[in-house]
């Protein structure tokens, strides 16, 4: 019977570096996810998209204004800002399959309705009327770092006389708490102070350490600045926040003028939709701008900025801006995503860094909200982070 000769040692030594190399080579994304102190650019890997009003688990798959990556499971979290008119208050589970050369899928793996503090689901409007507690308007979630739980936040709701707020939950949707707030985020019935309706809370990151989190205003205040015009910009605060709802310290954002002209008596805005903290004082903005064409129809502007508070003055003290005296944060243009020529450019909402690729560089993904709108789509677009 013939035996097979045993390879020798610096052989069988160079075969397990080689086996090694191509084990490595086939995995192009780890689980670490990489939090770069800066970001010189960005480079477009590719996009998905989900179906409009795709049925899972019994929901409606729409509205998804935030995500986020929780690198101990590989799988993302999306927050839909359905305000329980369709399905209550809920965040979904995915996975996306990617790497450094395609953005291959997007496949949900569950999802989990977020409850309130007696252990009910959020009301409608209609069931507010009824049965009371809070009508929830979901922008932003994240991971906690240190457990895995789940942080999110509502704009309020001027109208009805609903703060906005950030919540603590566990995986399963069930309360934890409500970080508490300073008084200056408290809306008002006379419209004089206070956030603005339906510019509020929509961003929120955890510091790269987890030990803090920062919230931005979508738009300004009534008492810090008008509304941004084509013509002219605005000034939002961006908050630094302990995990006990300490203030660390409040800055001014200079928000960007509108950047189109909207048809004659249409609609158009520009706000601060997501954040991701790359530093204690450097953060990634993303500027989104709906504009409203004399057809009707809208026109989705994105652009992601970096956000340096170090020079800027703590304005946590100021009641109002308007007439105050203040330095800005700086901020530096690192993208305009309507430069990359894409099909759509849809009301990108979410934003966050994903694992770390094979190159070692970040990922990052952003994410649409389609508003349950036909004429709307969910996509996801992918990105390398070059630092």
């Amino acid at each position: 019977m013939n035996k097979k000769k045993t390879p020798p040692l610096w052989r069988r030594a160079v075969t397990a570096i080689a086996y090694t190399l191509l084990l490595a080579a086939c995995a192009p994304l780890t689980a670490t996810r990489t939090v770069p102190a800066s970001v010189a650019s960005l480079r477009f890997i590719g996009e998905q998209r989900l179906p409009w009003r795709q049925q899972f688990q019994g929901t409606m798959v729409g509205g998804l204004s935030g995500i986020d990556y929780d690198a101990a499971s590989g799988e993302w979290v999306i927050i839909s800002d359905d305000r329980s008119a369709n399905n209550p208050a809920r965040y979904y589970r995915a996975r996306l399959d990617y790497d450094e050369h395609a953005f291959k899928s997007v496949e949900l793996t569950g999802v989990s309705f977020l409850l309130q503090p007696d252990g009910s689901t959020y009301p409608s409007k209609e069931e507010y009327a009824i049965r009371g507690g809070v009508v929830p308007d979901l922008e932003t979630i994240r991971v906690d770092p240190q457990d895995g739980s789940i942080w999110y936040a509502s704009e309020g709701d001027v109208a009805l006389g609903l703060d906005p707020f950030v919540r603590h939950a566990s995986r399963d949707g069930r309360f934890l708490s409500t970080l508490p707030l300073p008084p200056v985020f408290s809306v008002s019935a006379d419209r004089a102070t206070g956030p603005r309706n339906n510019l509020s809370f929509e961003g929120m990151s955890f510091a790269p350490d987890g030990r803090s989190l920062w919230v931005s205003m979508e738009g300004p205040m009534y008492q810090d600045s008008d509304a941004p015009t084509p013509e002219r910009g605005a000034v939002n605060r961006i908050t630094h926040l302990g995990r006990d709802g300490k203030v660390l310290g409040q800055f001014a954002y200079p928000l960007n003028a509108i950047p189109a002209a909207p048809g004659k008596g249409k609609f158009a805005d520009n706000g601060i939709s997501e954040i991701v903290a790359l530093s204690d004082t450097r953060l990634l903005v993303m500027e989104r701008s709906g504009v409203q064409g004399a057809d009707g129809k809208y026109k989705d502007y994105v652009r992601l900025f970096e956000v340096d508070t170090a020079g800027a003055s703590d304005i946590q003290h100021l009641p109002a801006l308007q007439g105050a005296s203040y330095r800005l944060a700086q901020k530096r243009l690192v993208l305009d995503v309507n430069q990359l020529n894409l099909p759509t450019v849809d009301n990108l909402e979410g934003m966050s860094l994903g694992p770390q690729l094979a190159n070692g560089h970040a990922s990052l993904v952003l994410i649409s909200d389609d508003n349950f709108g036909k004429n709307q789509v969910i996509q996801l677009l992918l990105f390398e982070v070059i630092p």
